[in-house]
């Protein structure tokens, strides 16, 4: 997010070998400079404020946003940004997102994301729609408001896999937080620092225990959905190389196509073809690939941090009201200083891994835990130069005290729905693992 990408690429020019294409991928999804900006991406599940069972009506909401709907809901939209340059999209179930713009320093990130969401959320409310407090769907069965070819390729492929596919899609929310890829000497330890934080984030702030009117077993169902819908696209990186730009480059070529865009709409991919099969020429698709095709193949893939030029971290559950501050500042304030990175990333050295144990079991999983009260220190005291508003410093002071201290996350206080489970229902609510045993043994669960 700090460097521009100045070079104006031939988005038509065909890749003809692997070396070529992986070469683009490692260009320009690690842009180096000081780190210094950071960004959120935040997605709400919305459903009508009086009956929130209910199906989400797509001409309601887009006449609630108005000016502010993206194209791919009312083609006709001007798609406005919000007064403080955030911009709106809408997910394949309806959830709504606001993207903002990057900023410095996180003080201002906060206060701008906060106004621009009041507006959002004043507009939803006036045409009788809420926000959900929750990461996943507590109520309604999984759903596709969109139907655009992407979403329907994305849905046909997620169904032959299993049945976690819609939910995850439609009916889940997270908190992204973005910040700069960084200096290039320092890229390798963000990149591990960021992943290596991960699972111990994910367990602090599992918000996600209902999912389609039962609970799951899980504390992050959001997670789980996720890890399980399709692995190879989702799953988080084996233990680094040293060379992430080249490792994600390899990755990329090596992910099977979810989608092809074609004229007449129907997008879905050749089962069992990779990006790189496509370059060879072994597949019966139109041409070879185009740096075009290239980058809208990256953009299916869908894993716990996404390198896009800055490092897009996508692995937190949606937090209620304002708190989607939290997560965020906890990660702005040790990624800002290496050295607060470097004791992080030994404080989650004991918990490296436990991606699913964190879904599962957030911080009953004292592993996890011991891990995070060191994170959320590190934090607090790294906060200060960032210019976090008094309020946040405070809500995350209480957040260490109150929860992490206790063992206990956001999913914990939530009440289980009433009632049987949502009528149509598919996704897993049993409690065996959707994505691979329980990695915790008992003895850190004691």
């Amino acid at each position: 997010m700090t460097t521009s990408d100045t070079a104006h690429h031939d988005k038509n020019r065909v890749l003809r070998t692997r070396d070529d294409a992986e070469g683009y991928v490692a260009s320009v999804c690690f842009k180096h400079g000081p780190p210094r900006l950071a960004g959120v991406e935040l997605e709400w599940l919305v459903h009508q404020a009086a009956t929130p069972a209910a199906p989400l009506d797509p001409t309601m909401l887009r006449t609630a946003l108005g000016p502010y709907a993206p194209t791919s809901l009312d083609p006709g939209s001007p798609a406005r940004a919000l007064p403080g340059g955030s911009l709106v999209t809408v997910e394949p179930g309806g959830q709504v997102e606001l993207a903002s713009p990057p900023l410095a320093p996180f003080g201002t990130l906060v206060r701008t994301v906060i106004a621009d969401s009041t507006v959002l959320h004043d507009r939803l409310a006036a045409h009788g729609l809420a926000v959900s407090p929750s990461a996943a769907d507590a109520v309604r069965p999984a759903r596709r408001v969109l139907d655009l070819p992407r979403y329907r390729a994305m849905e046909h492929r997620f169904d032959r896999i299993g049945a976690w596919g819609r939910s995850g899609m439609c009916s889940t929310a997270a908190v992204q937080v973005c910040l700069d890829a960084g200096e290039k000497a320092e890229i390798g330890r963000r990149w591990d620092a960021v992943h290596a934080l991960g699972p111990v984030l994910i367990a602090a702030f599992a918000n996600s225990p209902v999912l389609h009117g039962r609970r799951t077993g899980w504390k992050s169902s959001r997670l789980a959905a996720w890890l399980a819908l399709d692995p190879q696209r989702t799953a988080p990186p084996p233990p680094s190389s040293g060379d992430p730009a080249a490792a994600w480059a390899r990755r990329v070529l090596d992910t099977e196509l979810l989608c092809v865009r074609r004229a007449d709409g129907r997008w879905d991919a050749p089962p069992g073809v990779t990006f790189a099969a496509w370059i060879r020429g072994d597949a019966a698709l139109p041409g070879p690939p185009t740096v075009a095709d290239l980058e809208y193949h990256i953009s299916t893939l869908f894993p716990p941090v996404r390198p896009r030029g800055h490092l897009e971290i996508r692995y937190v559950d949606a937090q209620p009201g304002r708190r989607w501050a939290l997560p965020a500042a906890v990660l702005a304030a040790v990624l800002s200083d290496a050295e607060v990175r470097d004791r992080a990333r030994d404080a989650c050295e004991p918990a490296l891994g436990r991606w699913i144990s964190a879904a599962r079991y957030g911080l009953a999983d004292r592993v996890l835990q011991r891990s995070a009260v060191t994170v959320f220190e590190l934090a607090l005291s790294a906060l200060a130069p960032l210019e976090a508003p008094s309020w946040l410093v405070g809500e995350l002071t209480v957040a260490l005290e109150r929860g992490v201290r206790r063992g206990l996350c956001p999913a914990d206080r939530v009440r289980p729905a009433p009632g049987p489970p949502a009528a149509g229902s598919t996704a897993h609510t049993g409690g065996t693992s959707p994505a691979g045993p329980a990695d915790v043994p008992e003895e850190a669960r004691a």
